[in-house]
C-alpha cells in the first residue's frame, strides 16, 4: 500500500465514455497569465482505465496514475465522486 499512496491522484469530469474501458477526462486548473497577471482557466483531457465501465459523461471522478496501458492511456479509474 506505501508504493501505491506516492502516484499521482487528479480529479476531473468525464467528456467522453464511447471507448471500450476507457474514458475521457477533463482536467480544469486556474493559472495567472505570465504577463497580463490575469486569472485564466485551462483544460487538460486526459484518458483512464475503468475496467467495468462505471462513469458516464458528467461524472465527478478521481483518477490515479499508474504503468502505460496503451499508446495514450497512462490513468486509472479509483472512484466516481458524484
Amino acid at each position: 500500500m506505501e508504493a501505491r499512496s506516492r502516484r499521482k491522484e487528479k480529479v476531473g469530469i468525464v467528456v467522453s465514455d464511447a471507448m471500450e474501458k476507457t474514458i475521457v477526462v477533463r482536467i480544469d486548473r486556474t493559472t495567472k497569465h505570465p504577463i497580463y497577471n490575469r486569472v485564466m482557466s485551462k483544460s487538460t483531457k486526459l484518458m483512464a482505465h475503468d475496467e467495468k465501465k462505471e462513469a458516464k459523461v458528467g461524472d465527478r471522478v478521481r483518477l490515479e496514475e499508474t504503468r502505460p496501458l496503451s499508446k495514450n492511456k497512462r490513468w486509472r479509474l479509483i472512484e466516481i465522486i458524484k
